[in-house]
């Protein structure tokens, strides 16, 4: 009830102005194809840009994993890699367990101990 009173009491007063209702100003259209792009630039390199680049890391990370390096994957099991297939790797977790997972799965990779020292 109470907002509509004052929506009716600013109609009212602006119907009492005594300007007459002009067409509104223009607003030239490259203006808001501008703004349009602007949302676009920061929208790109805010979110889309960052996203690519860490996929782009991701794709190079599963690449270079080969036997004998030391892994983690988004479940948090941590082993060593002794078979790489094409979309799987063979992890070692314990003395004779062994599991596989996917290689999207792995999140960091950690060379070899034979490379390391």
């Amino acid at each position: 009830m109470g907002i509509e009173l004052f929506w009716m009491a600013a109609a009212q007063a602006g119907a009492e102005g005594g300007q007459a209702a002009g067409p509104p100003p223009e607003v030239p259209a490259f203006s808001s194809l501008i703004t349009l792009a602007l949302i676009f630039g920061v929208f790109y390199f805010l979110l889309i840009r960052p996203q690519q680049k860490a996929r782009k890391e991701q794709e190079r990370l599963i690449a270079s994993v080969k036997t004998g390096d030391r892994v983690v994957t988004s479940g948090g099991l941590l082993g060593t890699v002794t078979n790489v297939k094409d979309k799987t790797v063979l992890i070692r977790v314990a003395e004779n367990v062994k599991v596989e997972v996917l290689k999207s799965s792995l999140t960091s990779v950690t060379k070899g101990e034979a490379e390391a020292k």
